[in-house]
C-alpha cells in the first residue's frame, strides 16, 4: 500500500511499534541531536516531540519534530514499500533502466514489458488542490524562527535545515533540466533567507549553474520539509539519468506522484507533503556557510554558498517538521548508505560481472571506504574493478580507499579481509595510489579543497607475472573430517554450536 504523505508513514511505523511520541517539552537546539544520537546506537525508534520549546528563550513552537525516521535499515526498506530483502532486487530494476542498449533477445524484451510498461506509467500527475497549501504566507507574513529548526552541534552559527528536499528544474528542455530532487542543508541567515549548500556535481548546482550561464534572473527552487517518504528516498537513490526523481518515486510507490502548482515559482511540488519553502536561489550574492558538525564527526571549512530568499512558505493545517542531524557514524545518513549498499550492488555487477559482493562499511563515513570481493580472472584484474567502482558510478568519485579481496572472503568481515590484506598483500607492489582527483571538500585530509588522492588496495591472490613465486595453498580441513565432527558434536558434550568454521 503506497503512502501517499509523511503522516501515513508515521502512523505505519507507530502501529508496528516503529515510532514513539515525546510530549515532555525537547529544545530544537542541542537537546534533539544528543537524544538522536543515543537512539541511533541502539537502532531506536523514529520519535515525534510534541512539544519543542527553546530554553533559551521560553519560545514554544507550534508544530511537532519528527526525527530518526530513517535510523534502520529496515525503516529505509519500508520507507521504499518493500523489506530489507528486497532492496537488492530494486537495484536490479535499477541496473535494468540505466541499460544504454535494449535487452539481449526477444524473449529477454517480452519479459521485461511489465517493467517498462510501469515505468512509463509512473511519471508524476498534476493535481489542481493540496493539503501543503492549505496555509500560505507571503511577504511579512514569512518568518524561519516559527519553525523548529534544529540546532546541531556546539558552536554552529546559526540553525540548519537538515532535511529539505530541494527541487529544481534546468533552463532548457532535455532530460538534464528535468525536475531534479536534492537533499542539500540550508543555513538560517534571518526571517526570509537561508544558504543553500550544495557540492557543485550535484543536481541542483548544475541546474544552477547552467540557469546562470543563460539567464539573469534569480533561479527559481522550492525546498519541500517532510514528503511521503518514497519522494524522498529517491533523492538519495542513483535514480538513472534518464528518469526525474519525481518519476522514479512513483515506481517506488507504485503510485504516480501528485503535484501541484508552487504560488510563487514555476515549479511543482507533492500536493501531499508538509512544509514547503518558495523562493529563488541568487546568482551573485554568495556568503560564507558553516562551521557546521559533519558526517566525518568533524566541523566542515567555511566555504561561500549562494543566498536562498524566500517568497513564500506553504503548509498544511497542522504540519510536522522533519529534521535530523549529521556527525560521526552512526547517523541517518551512514544507515541511508547501508540500505542502498544493497541497491549499488546489481548496478556494478551489470557492468562489472566479476564482482560478488560490495561493501561500504558505516564506519567509512557513508562512502569513502569500499570493499569489494571479485572472482579473479587475469593479472591486473583487481586494478580494473578498482578503477571501475572510482569511474562507474558517480557516488563513489569520492571513494578514498577500495580494497579488493577475491570471492572466498567475506566483504562484510573485517577480520576476513584484514586476514587477507595481511597474507595477500605486498605493501608495495599490491598498492595503486592515484593523485589528484576529484575529493569531498569538506575533507579536511586532502591537501587542497576538493581535490586529493585515493588508494587502491589488492588483498586478491596473485597470478603471474603479478608474482613469479610459488603462491601458497590456503589450509582447510578434510570435508570428510568436517562432516564426522558435525555429526558427533552432541555426542562429544562441548559448549557451542559445533558449527565448522570453513567456508
Amino acid at each position: 500500500m503506497p503512502y501517499e504523505s509523511l503522516r501515513d508513514f508515521v502512523q505505519k511505523l507507530e502501529s508496528a511499534g516503529r515510532l514513539m511520541r515525546v510530549s515532555a517539552p525537547v529544545d530544537p537546539h542541542l537537546e534533539m541531536t544528543e537524544i538522536q544520537t543515543r537512539l541511533l546506537a541502539e537502532g531506536g525508534p523514529a520519535v515525534i516531540f510534541e512539544n519543542p520549546v527553546s530554553r533559551a528563550t521560553g519560545k514554544r513552537y507550534r508544530m511537532p519534530v519528527l526525527v530518526n525516521l530513517f535510523g534502520t535499515v529496515e525503516r529505509v526498506a519500508w520507507g521504499m514499500d518493500r523489506e530489507p530483502s528486497e532492496l537488492r532486487a530494486l537495484g536490479e530494476t535499477l541496473a535494468f533502466l540505466k541499460q544504454p542498449e535494449p535487452p539481449g533477445g526477444f524473449k529477454e524484451a517480452w519479459e521485461m514489458l511489465p517493467l517498462l510498461k510501469t515505468a512509463l506509467a509512473m511519471k508524476p500527475k498534476q493535481s489542481g488542490y493540496g493539503p501543503v497549501q492549505d496555509v500560505v504566507l507571503t511577504g511579512d507574513q514569512i518568518d524561519l524562527g516559527e519553525l523548529p529548526i534544529q540546532g546541531c552541534w556546539p558552536g554552529e552559527p546559526a540553525p540548519l535545515i537538515t532535511w529539505p528536499l530541494v527541487v529544481t528544474k534546468g533552463p532548457g528542455k532535455g532530460k538534464s533540466d528535468d525536475f531534479n530532487l536534492g537533499i542539500y542543508r540550508m543555513q538560517v541567515l534571518n526571517k526570509n533567507q537561508t544558504l543553500m549548500r550544495w557540492l557543485k556535481h550535484r543536481g541542483g548546482a548544475q541546474h544552477h549553474a547552467r540557469w546562470g550561464a543563460a539567464k539573469r534572473e534569480p533561479f527559481p527552487a522550492a525546498v519541500v520539509i517532510g514528503a511521503d517518504p518514497g519522494t524522498i528516498l529517491a533523492a538519495v537513490t542513483p535514480v538513472p539519468d534518464t528518469m526525474s526523481e519525481y518519476h522514479f518515486a512513483g515506481m517506488l510507490r507504485g503510485k504516480k506522484v501528485e503535484l501541484v502548482d508552487c504560488k510563487t515559482v514555476p515549479l511543482q511540488v507533492p500536493a501531499n507533503a508538509e512544509i514547503v519553502l518558495e523562493g529563488h536561489v541568487s546568482l551573485e550574492d554568495y556568503r560564507d556557510e558553516g562551521p557546521y558538525g559533519d558526517h566525518t564527526g568533524y566541523y566542515n571549512s567555511v566555504e561561500p554558498f549562494p543566498v536562498f530568499t524566500v517568497s513564500a512558505i506553504t503548509m498544511r493545517k497542522d504540519p510536522i517538521y522533519l529534521s535530523t542531524f549529521t556527525g560521526r557514524p552512526p547517523d541517518e545518513p551512514s544507515v541511508l548508505g547501508e540500505a542502498l549498499n544493497e541497491v549499488f550492488i546489481p548496478l556494478l555487477t551489470q557492468q562489472f560481472p566479476e564482482i560478488v559482493d560490495f561493501w561500504l562499511p558505516p564506519e567509512g563515513c557513508s562512502y569513502r571506504i569500499a570493499v569489494v570481493s571479485m572472482k579473479k580472472a587475469y593479472p591486473g584484474h583487481a586494478k580494473r574493478v578498482m578503477f571501475g567502482v572510482w569511474s562507474f558510478l558517480r557516488q563513489f568519485m569520492y571513494t578514498k580507499f577500495v580494497i579488493v579481496v577475491d570471492d572466498d572472503i567475506n566483504a562484510r568481515d573485517w577480520k576476513d579481509v584484514m586476514w587477507a590484506i595481511s597474507t595477500r598483500m605486498d605493501p608495495v607492489r599490491d598498492l595503486t595510489l592515484v593523485e589528484r582527483t576529484p575529493i569531498d571538500y569538506l575533507d579536511f585530509a586532502s591537501p587542497e579543497s576538493g581535490l586529493g588522492g585515493k588508494i587502491g588496495l589488492d588483498a586478491t591472490n596473485k597470478l603471474p607475472p603479478e608474482t613469479h613465486r610459488e603462491w601458497g595453498e590456503k589450509i582447510r580441513m578434510d570435508q570428510d573430517v568436517i562432516g564426522l565432527v558435525t555429526d558427533r558434536w552432541q555426542e562429544l558434550g562441548l559448549p557451542g554450536n559445533g558449527k565448522p568454521i570453513w567456508k
